[in-house]
């Protein structure tokens, strides 16, 4: 074992971890970040559900492996050999598919009200950074395992099935559950050295604790309805269809606010229409109803009205998203926001803008658009 480990730190490889130990962790974090980056695209791809299934299993075998060092198993083995190389492996794991997910959630044009979950997936991604020291730990291992499981369950699973509603994300929820539980099971059972360092009731207390606490955050519309994303959002004068592309006439933002292509006051003549238009990314083959929710604020109640949600079926498989758009007339003077939310009131994004009467058209900044 011994000639082993020292012909593993007398390698290239070894000895460039050697020399740069206090920078490995952030290399292979930066690593996975970078890889997901350059490399994933649709969840709905082959190349990224493979990746992202690829990145799991070797995640969950890594910390199998790792978790079962300390008792001796692999003494003597190839597996022993690079045992010392585990928690980097599990860092680079955790790091990509954290960032998998961060990416995947940023794509939706506006956070809104579900900012705080896409916070804790962020938060999580930087955290790994930190981890090196305490990734022994095996209540903080098992914990972060869970959530990313979670997540990558509640992606995936919508995705091959082709259907995402409540009841999905609940047996996504299950599922993710289930193979967390038994992975830790099968660690408790096969290694005595896990035995003797953790409490097995209260590491399933924590478990079972961020399960609730992300079913909290669902029940009250805190977590983006993945693997729907909203990639366009914008408020426009006008919008027309013609041989299957969308010309949206709107006014252009100034160039330096870049997070943002329409401007935030509407300038309306009278009984001109006001649109709202939106492209929802979603996955090939699912159909889901989707909802403009048109809202105004009333300044003598100090609180936001509903006025009309307006639906319409969203169709997945489209790089750039399923277009769709909504339109009223008559509307008052001042601020409005439009929802996009599923049948179940999750939240896509938010449009929102003022609008401001006017007796001539703009004249500088309106732009034409073919989506």
């Amino acid at each position: 074992m011994r000639r082993a480990l020292e012909r593993s730190k007398n390698s290239a490889f070894g000895r460039f971890i050697i020399r740069h130990q206090k920078y490995a962790p952030i290399l292979f974090f930066m690593g996975g970040f970078i890889f997901d980056t350059l490399t994933l695209g649709r969840i709905d791809r082959v190349y990224d559900t493979v990746v992202l299934c690829s990145h799991m299993v070797l995640l969950s075998l890594t910390l199998y492996l790792f978790n079962l060092v300390d008792d001796a198993r692999w003494q003597n083995t190839f597996i022993g050999r690079y045992s010392e190389y585990f928690p980097l492996a599990i860092q680079f794991f955790f790091g990509a598919l954290s960032s998998a997910f961060v990416i995947y959630f940023f794509r939706s044009v506006s956070l809104s009200k579900t900012m705080v979950f896409f916070i804790l997936l962020v938060l999580l991604l930087f955290a790994n950074e930190f981890l090196k020291k305490k990734i022994s730990n095996k209540y903080l291992q098992f914990s972060i395992y869970f959530f990313i499981s979670f997540t990558f369950f509640t992606f995936m699973i919508p995705t091959l099935i082709k259907e995402m509603n409540t009841f999905i994300f609940i047996i996504s929820g299950i599922v993710s559950l289930g193979c967390t539980l038994a992975l830790i099971l099968f660690i408790y059972s096969s290694s005595p050295s896990t035995r003797a360092e953790i409490n097995l009731k209260k590491l399933i207390s924590f478990i079972l604790s961020i399960y609730i606490v992300i079913n909290v955050f669902y029940y009250f519309n805190l977590i983006p309805p993945v693997p729907l994303a909203m990639e366009t959002g914008l408020v426009a004068h006008n919008v027309q269809k013609k041989n299957n592309q969308y010309i949206v006439t709107y006014e252009k933002e100034d160039w330096y606010i870049f997070w943002r292509s329409h401007q935030n006051t509407f300038h309306r003549q009278a009984d001109e229409r006001v649109y709202v238009f939106t492209s929802v990314f979603a996955p090939t083959d699912i159909k889901k109803s989707i909802f403009h929710r048109w809202q105004r604020y009333n300044p003598q109640t100090g609180s936001w009205e509903i006025t009309e949600d307006i639906g319409f079926k969203v169709t997945g498989g489209r790089d750039t998203g399923f277009r769709g758009y909504t339109f009223k007339k008559n509307l008052t003077e001042g601020k409005w926001e439009v929802h996009i939310i599923t049948e179940e009131e999750l939240l896509l994004g938010v449009v929102d803008f003022e609008i401001k009467n006017t007796s001539e058209p703009p004249k500088e900044g309106m732009v034409k658009e073919v989506y």
